[in-house]
């Protein structure tokens, strides 16, 4: 298992309460190799996100195995779990999730302040110039465009320099060129840094840049394809 940066083992997960809950992911087994790029793609409500939080210990299955970097998240208590994703996991939302009274520099700087890293703005800023920011430092997020937010929301995620690092449909409130430049920039940082991508996408040609794409459908893989 050491070679798998990620490993479900017969995943089941429901969301909801009583007639609302909903069987979400059914039976799910998956391996993903370290350094390896995964798309995650399919219809709408088939699971993908579930999946990708699931991997990233945001959801906790009802059954079966999560192990990332050979740790399984069961074992942990919530606050290890909080502390175990903030060293190894690097997660990106489509919706960039900064915090708005923040500049650029506080919110990248932010998770390694909580893990009490001393060097917390040299690194945030070492970040935020490795993605093309260098002059936004002490913009908030209502002055930076779209595009500027996600890369913002990109260096936040890659600061604490994580083995594996999850995207939900990073590109999906993006227009064309920009998004096209988010997904260069994911890549190269996968090249750059040796590390795990794991992404949801609905556009096919993303997908089509992993190592492998993952189709699932009505919570369950319906296809598991290594690109040619």
């Amino acid at each position: 298992m050491q070679d798998k940066a990620i490993a479900l083992q017969d995943v089941d997960l429901s969301l909801g309460r009583g007639a609302a809950r909903v069987h979400i992911l059914k039976g799910i087994s998956l391996e993903i190799g370290r350094g390896e790029a995964v798309g995650l793609v399919g219809p709408s409500g088939s699971g993908k996100s579930t999946l990708l939080m699931t991997m990233a210990g945001l959801e906790q299955p009802d059954s079966g195995k999560v192990l990332v970097d050979g740790t399984d998240l069961a074992a942990l208590d919530e606050d290890g779990l909080a502390r175990f994703r903030g060293r190894r996991i690097g997660i990106v939302f489509q919706s960039f999730h900064l915090i708005p009274t923040m500049t650029a520099l506080e919110n990248v700087a932010l998770p390694l302040e909580l893990a009490g890293e001393t060097d917390a703005f040299a690194r945030a800023e070492a970040e935020l110039k490795a993605v093309g920011l260098g002059h936004r430092l002490q913009h908030y997020p209502a002055q930076l465009s779209g595009g500027e937010q996600q890369r913002v929301a990109i260096a936040r995620a890659i600061v604490p320099n994580p083995a594996i690092l999850v995207a939900d449909e990073p590109t999906g409130n993006l227009d064309e060129n920009t998004g096209q430049a988010i997904i260069d920039l994911l890549f190269a940082l996968k090249r750059d840094r040796g590390a795990t991508l794991v992404l949801v996408t609905h556009d096919l040609n993303l997908a089509g840049l992993c190592d492998r794409t993952v189709r699932l459908r009505s919570g369950r893989i319906d296809a598991d394809t290594v690109a040619a």
